[in-house]
């Protein structure tokens, strides 16, 4: 029987584990808290037994406003919503003159790592350490704002890639120490569609995204580790680009944005491993436990006949998503998802389509 590291690897590198892997990118504390009660996500990982556990770089609040709102090292002002997850609400890039002055956080401060330090500590070589960073298209949209990042890169390109690079020479230090310090995995975390489509154009992403992409890529490599890319919404249109940087894996492939698990396999399976894709806007937040066995059974078939998938939700275990719908997909995935797979289930389900009547 692998480990939890050693089945998570195994499907990173496209190959067959004992059983399908379990992991998820996020799960935010009103999940956690209405199964487990007041216990750490890492708790949470180990009783639920994920086979990867994903750690985030830590920050500091510089200053509150409030009990809710405050700013960070970056000089991006945040807000606190009801289920405890942070919204941006302004950042302190506005004009030429604040590029020219802007000086980003210190990424080798001591306390950077320190929650990817307990997790190596508690879970090396047993469970697949995943590091969560970013390539330079979120934090610039944090920096600027989205719609004025956008209209940047058609009125102010040489400004678009002046930030692009404070960003990423950022991001890509703090990823160098991650591996050092233990991460089994990079990934960054940067959403690049809505629902329809992508948020910019293809030439956009082509000028403005990809290099910064390729660019963390590279690092995750060039230190002997895999990447796995993380981005919401209907990649159609970029995914060649995507796929051409050489990630090792795309999650998670968001059914409800017409990133169907098998059309994704059947086309790039032999390049990429696939993480995802059940559903968590429709199905775990509004369904029922019997149609969630349904959809992972249908994920499996589509996604994990001979290895490369490693299951999860298409986003996040988010406050909405109902708890025993979250169970239910788990103890699916632990009955379905052992190797060999059964062939009739893998015949019967590999046609079928939950997400259609979600989609209106």
């Amino acid at each position: 029987m692998m480990t939890g590291y050693e089945r998570f690897m195994t499907a990173l590198r496209r190959q067959q584990p004992d059983r399908v892997p379990i992991w998820e990118l996020i799960v935010n504390e009103p999940v956690i808290k209405a199964l487990y009660g007041d216990i750490s996500y890492l708790d949470f990982a180990e009783k639920e037994d994920h086979d990867g556990v994903t750690i985030f770089e830590d920050f500091r609040v510089v200053e509150r406003y409030d009990e809710n709102t405050y700013r960070d090292e970056w000089g991006i002002i945040w807000q606190i919503g009801g289920a405890g997850i942070s919204y941006r609400i302004d950042g302190p890039i506005k004009t030429e003159a604040d590029l020219d002055n802007y000086t980003p956080p210190e990424p080798n401060t001591d306390y950077r790592l320190q929650s990817l330090q307990e997790a190596v500590k508690r879970f090396k070589g047993e469970r697949a350490i995943v590091f969560l960073s970013h390539d330079a298209f979120e934090f610039s949209h944090y920096l600027r704002g989205m719609d004025n990042l956008l209209m940047d890169y058609v009125l102010r390109p040489d400004f678009v890639h002046r930030l692009a690079r404070i960003v990423m020479d950022y991001k890509k230090q703090v990823m160098q120490r991650a591996v050092e310090v233990g991460a089994d995995v990079l990934l960054t975390g940067d959403d690049y569609a809505h629902r329809e489509a992508p948020i910019m154009s293809p030439v956009h992403f082509r000028e403005f995204v990809l290099p910064c992409l390729q660019e963390a890529v590279d690092v995750a490599h060039t230190n002997g580790v895999p990447f796995v890319k993380h981005t919401d919404g209907n990649l159609w249109p970029i995914l060649d680009m995507i796929v051409d940087t050489g990630i090792d894996c795309l999650d998670p492939l968001e059914p409800i944005a017409a990133m169907d698990i098998g059309q994704v396999k059947q086309r790039y399976g032999d390049r990429i491993a696939l993480a995802g894709n059940v559903d968590c806007g429709e199905l775990l937040s509004r369904g029922i436990p019997e149609h969630v066995v349904e959809a992972v059974k249908e994920t499996i078939a589509k996604g994990s006949v001979g290895g490369g998938h490693i299951l999860a939700s298409s986003n996040s275990i988010h406050p909405a998503v109902r708890p025993e719908n979250y169970k239910a997909m788990v103890q699916a995935a632990r009955q379905f998802g052992q190797y060999p797979l059964d062939p009739q289930m893998v015949a019967e389900y590999r046609t079928k389509d939950y997400i259609a009547k979600y989609i209106t």
